[in-house]
């Protein structure tokens, strides 16, 4: 078999080190020239907290130098880009070949337009990393909780075992009948953390900790349960937890306790900071309407309700152009609303 990943920056390092390290074949592609030359001559550099830094040879290739005939590729791109890049792919892989898009949001129906719904599987990633560049990326997440929720898109599942070997070999998987519900989960989970980590700069441990931002976090969760659920969407557990069933509240004793949970929820990925908050940092185009802003679309369709997205979402515009920086000071922005 023949696998790659494209987009091997922040996670796609990390994975495509692992598995490497695992004894899986896997080549990693990336647009970033000065990444590859560093993974060529250097191997890739694990940064992971409390433990050596783990080095491993890898096949790392620029777009232009990968070959042809994958019998999957695993998207881990930003999404803004899908269409293009599945063009692209479509001619990389076997004729039977499939797309495993590992980003966030909802990116399967993209994926699906160009290459085909039966042959784009999708896979809800729960662990985070941060890039560093010249051939390295930091594990943010604990190695112990690198959890995939791996399900088809479409009525051909064929790929699935295969793709279930290889993310074993580095973390837990579980191949899930209701994709849409663990993407849906994984969705309201980035639509909270993802997205006040990057317009304030801080880590998910402190949105998860400050009494300032655990009311928005909470507001954020809730806005996307209702919107899931106008949807006929039901959600699927994340590492084996409701969140649904945790953190759905209008207040009373049930909100003072979900609350009191969120730090909880992020002690394994505290020092993750959102992808988002990178490009935001730069002001550049951020993912923001592929995670948020598929709640408010949906939110739309359906008369649902959604101010805290709502302003989130504005923020984040108002930093892509440089109106605003990055900052905690926004916190006080959403609250005023």
């Amino acid at each position: 078999m023949k696998i790659a990943i494209y987009g091997a920056g922040a996670m796609g390092t990390v994975l495509g080190a692992l598995l490497t390290r695992a004894g899986k074949q896997i080549d990693l592609i990336t647009r970033n020239e000065e990444h590859v030359k560093a993974l060529k001559a250097n191997g890739a550099r694990i940064i992971v907290k409390g433990r050596d830094d783990i080095i491993v040879p890898v096949a790392a290739y620029t777009p232009e130098e990968m070959q042809d005939g994958y019998d999957v590729i695993l998207l881990m791109t930003k999404q803004r880009d899908n269409p293009s890049i599945c063009e692209f792919l479509l001619g990389k892989l076997k004729e039977d070949g499939a797309i495993c898009t590992m980003q966030n949001g909802l990116p399967e129906f993209a994926v699906a337009n160009v290459i085909g719904a039966d042959r784009t599987l999708g896979c809800a990633v729960s662990w985070g990393a941060t890039f560093i560049g010249e051939g390295a990326s930091a594990l943010t997440s604990d190695p112990d909780s690198m959890t995939f929720a791996l399900g088809a898109y479409g009525n051909s599942g064929r790929h699935l075992s295969m793709i279930e070997d290889y993310l074993s070999a580095v973390g837990k998987v579980e191949v899930v009948a209701d994709f849409m519900g663990a993407r849906w989960a994984k969705l309201a989970v980035n639509s909270a953390f993802s997205s006040i980590s990057a317009i304030t700069g801080l880590t998910f441990g402190e949105v998860a900790s400050r009494k300032d931002t655990r009311p928005i976090v909470l507001a954020l969760l809730n806005e996307a349960f209702a919107v899931a659920e106008s949807c006929g969407v039901t959600l699927g557990k994340i590492q084996g937890h409701d969140i649904q069933k945790i953190y759905k509240c209008k207040g009373g004793i049930k909100k003072f306790f979900a609350l009191r949970m969120l730090p909880l929820a992020m002690k394994k990925h505290a020092d993750l900071v959102s992808g988002m908050y990178f490009d935001l940092r730069e002001h550049k185009k951020s993912d923001i309407d592929y995670i948020n802003g598929v709640i408010a679309h949906s939110a739309r369709n359906f008369g649902v309700n959604i101010p805290v997205n709502t302003r989130v979402i504005a923020l984040a515009h108002e930093i892509e152009r440089g109106v605003k920086d990055p900052s905690p000071d926004n916190i006080k922005l959403l609250v005023q609303g």
